[in-house]
C-alpha cells in the first residue's frame, strides 16, 4: 500500500462535495477549524452550489472539481464535505493517472466508502475514512472524534480503547484495515471498485436501514466470500435503524451475530465508527492490530 505524505503546518486541504449536497454555512465550522490547525483551506465551488436537486452539482460539476483537486499539486488532501449518494455514479470516469503519481489523502465517510474502495483496491492508496464537515458542528470540533482526525493528517499512530459487547469474539486480529458504510461495501461487489478483504481486518457500519436490508446485505458480503478470510471484524454503529410493521423478530446486532458467528476471527461489536458523533478515524489500507480482550477492545495502528 501507498501511504500519502502527511501533512505539516500550511498545506492546503480542499473541500467538495462529492455526492450530496451541503449549505456552505454547515462546513463553516469546519473550515474555521481546519485553519486554527495550521492549514489552508481551498473550497469547490459544488460546497453551497445553487443546485436545485439532491446532488451537490450535476455528475459533470462534481467530477470536474473532483478531478481538478486530485490532480492539483498545491492540496495535499481532500475532505469530502458530506456523503449522502453520488459518488457512484463518477467513479468509473475519473481519471487518477496523476493522483497516482502524487498521492494525497482523501477524507470522508458514508457514500465516500466508493472511494475508499476503489483507491484500495484499484490503485493500493491508502485514504482517511473519517468525520467530513458538519461533524464539526456544534462543539463537535473539540471532541475526541473529531480531533481523531487532526492526529491522523498529521502521522499519529493512534490506537483506539472501547467497552465490550455481549456479542465480542475474543482473539487478536492483525491485518490491513479495510471497509467502510455497509450499503456501498454490498454496492461494490462486483464492480471495479470490489475489494479484497482475505487475511483483512473489515470494519462495517451503516444507519438508516430496515432491519431485514441489513440481514440480506451481510447475506451478500456472506455469499461474495467476504468474511469468510477475514483476521478480523469490527461492527460499527448501526444507528437510525428501522423495522418492518410486521416485525422482522431480531435486533439490528442479533441479525449480525447471526451471519458472523459461525467463523473464527474475533469480533468487535458497538466500536465507535458511525454515522453518530462517535466516529473515529480510521486508516483505510493501513495495518492495524485488534484485540477483543474480556475487559476491553483495543485497536492499533501498526
Amino acid at each position: 500500500m501507498i501511504i500519502p505524505p502527511y501533512l505539516k503546518k500550511g498545506d492546503t486541504i480542499g473541500i467538495t462535495c462529492p455526492a450530496g449536497y451541503m449549505e456552505k454555512e454547515k462546513a463553516q465550522t469546519c473550515i474555521t477549524t481546519l485553519q486554527q490547525w495550521g492549514y489552508e483551506v481551498m473550497i469547490g465551488k459544488t460546497l453551497g452550489n445553487n443546485s436545485k436537486n439532491y446532488f451537490s452539482g450535476t455528475d459533470e460539476e462534481r467530477l470536474n472539481e473532483l478531478q481538478a483537486m486530485l490532480d492539483d499539486d498545491r492540496i495535499k488532501a481532500i475532505l469530502c464535505g458530506r456523503g449522502g449518494y453520488g459518488v457512484g455514479r463518477i467513479i468509473d470516469k475519473i481519471d487518477f493517472k496523476q493522483f497516482k503519481r502524487k498521492p494525497k489523502w482523501v477524507i470522508g465517510f458514508s457514500d465516500i466508502t466508493v472511494l475508499h474502495c476503489h483507491l484500495n483496491s484499484k490503485l493500493k492508496i491508502a485514504s482517511l475514512h473519517a468525520p467530513m464537515a458538519a461533524a464539526f458542528n456544534n462543539d463537535g470540533f473539540k471532541n475526541e472524534y473529531v480531533l481523531s482526525l487532526q492526529k491522523a493528517l498529521t502521522g499519529k499512530k493512534i490506537s483506539y480503547q472501547t467497552t465490550i459487547h455481549p456479542f465480542n469474539k475474543q482473539g487478536i486480529a492483525k491485518g490491513e484495515l479495510v471497509g467502510g458504510n455497509l450499503a456501498l461495501l454490498a454496492n461494490v461487489i462486483g464492480t471495479p471498485s470490489d475489494i479484497n478483504t482475505k487475511n483483512k481486518i473489515l470494519f462495517i457500519e451503516d444507519t438508516g436501514e430496515y432491519i431485514y436490508n441489513v440481514d440480506r446485505m451481510f447475506y451478500q458480503l456472506k455469499r461474495s466470500g467476504k468474511l469468510e478470510n477475514l483476521s478480523g471484524l469490527i461492527i460499527g454503529g448501526f444507528t437510525d435503524t428501522k423495522d418492518t410493521t410486521r416485525p422482522f423478530g431480531k435486533t439490528v446486532y442479533e441479525v449480525i451475530n447471526d451471519i458472523v458467528n459461525e467463523y473464527n476471527f474475533p469480533v468487535s461489536f458497538n466500536f465507535p465508527v458511525s454515522h453518530e458523533k462517535e466516529n473515529y478515524t480510521l486508516k483505510v489500507g493501513v495495518n492495524y492490530q485488534l484485540e477483543v480482550g474480556r475487559k476491553k477492545v483495543m485497536l492499533k495502528e501498526l
